[in-house]
């Protein structure tokens, strides 16, 4: 098993498009810059919420690099490099670890979804993590996919020796317990949503990967921060308060909805990229509403 260690959280950072459509990169490096005040662990570049499905190669390795130059010292960079073909995302991989990522999250390809059985992850899984130059994590986001990695192909992954971990965002918390059970200590099994934090804290889950963490980045720290010191209630108490946003950054207003939240919160989200529509006057106010009977604002 590799050495990477992963404990705390990550965002799957936003990226700021202007109005007429282009990468913000100065807003961007702007949220890096904001985020490394933070407690985080570091950033996952090029997530679900990056809107990586609509930035072209050049865009992500961009950013890619930036994360890597700007980031302050310890915080580290996974970038989200899964692609459809084993050798694209082999190539994607790769060119992101000469930039400075120091490890990969692998969406599960799915175009085929119906032929995604294990044996076909497996075989994909295995090939990217044989010639990947950094470690490899597993993501499993059936919301987005439709293909969800059994725990038998799971039990087989974690045997390999660059597969460093696993995100799950499933959101199945009894699918995230059992898979706590199979995976050595040393796995890096991470939960996807801030939804299912304070859940995964209970099954010694030591990372996640949250939406929430671009706009309430202290508030997802603090609540692994409260429950590791014993001061459960005030971690489920924080939790609770919080989840409300999540829900709606995450769900009801989509990604529109997360960068106004990072918009209210001091940070930069900046436009959605066509054809996501950005948020509505209306709804834009509903959403300030829910920030503050959360006290965030």
């Amino acid at each position: 098993m590799n050495k990477l260690k992963l404990k705390g959280v990550l965002p799957p950072v936003v990226t700021p498009f202007t109005e007429g459509g282009d990468v913000d990169y100065d807003a961007f490096v702007s949220n890096i810059e904001k985020w490394n005040e933070t407690g985080l662990t570091g950033y996952l570049i090029l997530g679900s919420n990056s809107e990586t499905c609509y930035l072209s190669r050049e865009e992500k390795l961009e950013l890619i690099r930036l994360s890597a130059e700007h980031r302050s010292e310890g915080k580290h960079i996974m970038a989200g490099t899964g692609l459809e073909s084993i050798r694209e995302t082999i190539d994607l991989t790769n060119d992101a670890a000469k930039l400075g990522a120091e490890s990969a999250l692998i969406l599960t390809p799915s175009f085929f979804d119906a032929s995604m059985d294990s044996a076909a992850l497996i075989d994909y899984f295995t090939q990217v993590a044989d010639h990947s130059d950094i470690p490899v994590l597993l993501y499993n986001v059936p919301k987005f996919t439709h293909v969800t990695i059994g725990m038998d192909a799971v039990q087989k992954l974690m045997e390999h020796p660059n597969i460093a971990g696993m995100k799950d965002s499933s959101g199945n918390v009894p699918q995230l317990a059992a898979m706590k059970h199979v995976v050595p200590e040393e796995f890096n099994l991470m939960v996807g949503t801030a939804g299912a934090w304070y859940s995964a804290l209970t099954l010694d889950i030591k990372a996640g990967v949250h939406a929430l963490a671009n706009c309430c980045p202290d508030e997802c720290v603090k609540i692994q921060e409260l429950f590791e010191a014993g001061d459960w209630k005030a971690s489920r108490e924080l939790y609770q308060r919080v989840l409300p946003v999540n829900s709606a950054v995450t769900g009801a207003f989509g990604i529109a909805g997360l960068k106004y939240g990072c918009d209210l919160m001091g940070y930069r989200g900046g436009w959605v990229r066509s054809p996501l529509q950005p948020l509505s006057e209306e709804k834009k106010a509903a959403l300030r509403k829910i920030f503050e009977k959360a006290e965030l604002i």
